[in-house]
């Protein structure tokens, strides 16, 4: 099969397609015929030698496709049916994927918008775990607009919390239809938030990771009441929960985002689309920062 590889780290050009065996799918787990996978920044961070040393690497954690191949154990799914989900071997971008949680592709999305969903979806209902969003309250998220912004304050209101969303005036729109309340980031952004959250707010999420950590911190009133999936070194400085997979996932929330995706109370917008040959051109995109919406291979 064709799949996206690194044999040294550096910039997109070091990137290949290549040909690999078909994985299998072992106990628990199920293959698919790829048919597009999400493109985030971890598989950049890796490409550059940030995450992990060995080499060769393969690149993705998210795909939807159709199922060819089921392994022991595995019941509710068939042959043929449109799933997407996330892979534990890091190996996604390619013809074929084996995956270990999944969900099935609700019916008013194409394969490209159902690969923009797990990892995202799944990242941001880990932070609200850990965080403890869960019947209401007020959140406020740095960075809404992102896709794990985006996805978390759907999935707070989901949840009953009042949410205040940072980001541009340009995004402002867009997060009043996710339900949440938009100020814009940059200096004077505390005082802004207290201007539309007179009573405070109960805890902060950080996905922007700008730096703002101490901000949050006085807001929620104390660094417990504040977690971030995208600032490691202000965590460890400030004394924030800073959130990891390794920790416990949030898997129960593809089978979650796909009633709230049939249900229309959930969209995660796909910013622009590549055939999987062109894997090192959507590294370049995606680290220029200049798409908003996910970035998806098409295979």
């Amino acid at each position: 099969m064709k799949a996206a590889q690194f044999s040294r780290f550096g910039g997109p050009e070091v990137l290949e397609i290549v040909e690999l065996p078909d994985p299998h799918a072992g106990a628990g787990e199920i293959r698919i015929a790829v048919r597009a996978a999400g493109v985030n920044a971890s598989d950049w961070k890796k490409r550059q030698g940030v995450m992990g040393q060995e080499l060769p690497q393969t690149m993705g954690y998210e795909a939807a496709g159709v199922v060819d191949e089921i392994g022991d154990g595995v019941e509710g799914v068939a042959v043929g049916d449109r799933v997407f989900g996330l892979g534990g071997d890091g190996a996604a971008q390619a013809e074929r994927a084996v995956l270990s949680a999944w969900a099935a592709v609700p019916a008013s999305l194409d394969f490209a918008e159902a690969a923009a969903l797990p990892s995202a979806v799944e990242t941001a209902a880990r932070a609200l775990d850990q965080l403890g969003v869960h019947d209401g309250g007020t959140l406020l998220v740095s960075g809404a607009s992102g896709s794990i912004g985006s996805a978390a304050v759907q999935l707070a209101v989901a949840r009953g919390a009042q949410v205040i969303g940072t980001g541009s005036p340009a995004t402002h729109d867009r997060l009043r239809e996710l339900g949440a309340v938009p100020v814009d980031y940059g200096d004077g952004m505390p005082d802004r938030v207290r201007t539309v959250a007179p009573h405070g707010i109960d805890r902060a999420l950080d996905v922007a990771g700008s730096g703002i950590l101490p901000e949050l911190i006085d807001l929620a009133g104390g660094a417990d009441q504040v977690l971030t999936v995208a600032d490691f070194a202000g965590a460890q400085e400030h004394g924030v929960r800073f959130s990891r997979g390794d920790a416990g996932r949030a898997l129960y929330a593809l089978d979650q985002v796909a009633y709230l995706v049939a249900s229309g109370r959930f969209t995660l917008p796909v910013g622009r689309t590549f055939p999987l040959a062109e894997v090192a051109e959507a590294h370049r995109v995606g680290e220029s920062g200049t798409v908003r919406g996910k970035l998806v291979l098409l295979v």
